[in-house]
């Protein structure tokens, strides 16, 4: 690659261009992104083995529980928007880098109230709660790694290696929550859960600064480069074909003006908004109304996050295959039956069917949506990105928040059962959003995309 550079500097358009050592590869790009989305998204799960031990020894109502397991996906969700579009002005390394060690703060303060508050814990409840907006910080680094591994590959590959990033970074709440289960809450207990934790997510940043690399075009511009010098260098030396526009509000403006968007946002708002709800929130269902042990709840858990993590990487090649609308109707009716099981039974086994069943849809559904993006607003992806993943995102602050409601409405524990109907009533709008777009989109309507 480095190669290649140099002998197009000897080309006369570059001779009045100065020759600067470039960093990184695509695959290299990609391996950082991932592995620093992986180790920020953890903190979707971050509150369940919490509630589930302020429950044992004394507990918070429903309703603070809703609060507290959704308050890492409200600053998860809201900063997401703000620091993509960083991405188009930095590369992507800053602001992966500033949500990294903002959660790193929030982990480590809530490990040191766990480990001195003890059985009183419940008492510190607002402090719970501020750090947990600032470990959340760590999943909205989703949508600055979506911007820079887009940087580095050609159109043609997006689809391949974005279902990669985001099968892969979505695997990290099922994989901590079975580590916090099955391994360090034998060995260390809770404190001990989040020393081990913040050791990870440490680590995990490190890693990110030494592999993340921002694409040619930004690594020339903090070169001294012009924009035209550097994208004119970028396109031609390294083959690179995305580039930021001029202004990300016009992105963002335009895409907003679209009612694809929105209607988007809706079925994200179920879908992956519930997935991080139900992350967080699954631990607390499967010990109240269930009555299984803590560890058992990580596991069964860590089977729901896992499944919809790696069906989300087949589901984008099932989109590829039979397009993004016909996937998500498929996946949007799987999901409703699956709510409908768990709303009416309690039988465990038959929980556990229905929670497989949204897995599946979920994570097919949210592959089918950055589909249906490009499609439907071709030409403000990066700004209907921005809207879909982070007010979609909002969905796992307001999710867990309804199901608590569900709990407290009822006299007994079948509240936690019935709240699911709630994704029963959001797959269904999600479904007829779907239809809408089917009928009237871009596509529908023969245009080119």
């Amino acid at each position: 690659m480095y190669t290649r550079f140099r002998h197009a500097m000897q080309n006369s358009a570059f001779k009045d261009v100065k020759i600067m050592d470039i960093k990184g590869n695509p695959a290299q790009g990609l391996a950082g992104a991932t592995l620093g989305f992986f180790i920020g998204f953890a903190a979707v799960s971050l509150f369940g083995p919490t509630v589930g031990f302020l429950k044992e020894e004394g507990g918070i109502s429903p309703a603070l529980a809703g609060l507290l397991i959704s308050i890492p996906n409200l600053s998860g969700s809201l900063l997401r928007i703000p620091f993509s579009a960083m991405v188009d002005t930095t590369g992507g390394r800053k602001p992966f880098l500033t949500l990294l060690v903002i959660s790193i703060l929030g982990v480590l303060g809530l490990a040191v109230l766990i480990t001195t508050a003890g059985e009183n814990i419940g008492l510190f409840y607002p402090w719970l709660l501020a750090f947990g907006i600032l470990a959340g910080c760590g999943s909205a680094t989703f949508s600055v790694g979506i911007s820079q591994t887009s940087y580095w590959f050609p159109q043609r590959q997006q689809g391949t290696v974005l279902g990669i990033y985001a099968g892969i970074g979505n695997l990290a709440p099922g994989f901590f929550a079975l580590l916090i289960a099955a391994v360090t809450l034998p060995l260390f207990g809770l404190a001990g859960s989040y020393y081990v934790w913040m050791a990870l997510l440490v680590l995990g940043t490190l890693g990110y600064a030494l592999l993340g690399r921002n694409a040619w075009y930004f690594q020339l511009l903090n070169g001294g480069y012009s924009p035209s010098e550097a994208k004119k260098t970028a396109m031609e030396a390294h083959g690179q074909e995305l580039f930021p526009k001029a202004k990300v509000s016009e992105s963002l403006l335009h895409s907003a003006k679209s009612w694809q968007t929105w209607a988007l946002v809706v079925v994200y708002f179920c879908t992956f908004g519930g997935f991080m709800a139900l992350t967080g929130w699954l631990p607390k269902y499967w010990i109240s109304y269930h009555g299984v042990e803590l560890a058992l709840a990580g596991g069964l858990t860590a089977l729901y996050s896992l499944s919809a993590s790696l069906t989300r990487v087949v589901g984008g090649r099932f989109s590829d295959k039979f397009g993004g609308g016909r996937a998500a109707l498929l996946s949007l009716s799987t999901t409703l039956i699956g709510a409908l099981i768990i709303g009416f039974t309690s039988a465990l086994q038959l929980a556990i069917l229905g929670v497989v069943l949204m897995a599946l849809g979920m994570g097919v559904c949210n592959a089918a949506v950055f589909k249906l993006v490009p499609q439907e607003i071709p030409d403000a992806i990066g700004g209907a990105a921005g809207w879909v993943g982070g007010l979609g995102a909002f969905g796992g602050f307001v999710m867990p928040n309804l199901l608590a409601f569900f709990v407290t409405k009822f006299s007994s524990n079948i509240g936690y059962a019935r709240g699911f109907l709630s994704f029963v009533v959001l797959a269904t709008l999600s479904a007829l959003m779907i239809f809408l777009i089917n009928a009237f989109g871009l596509k529908a309507r023969g245009r080119k995309v």
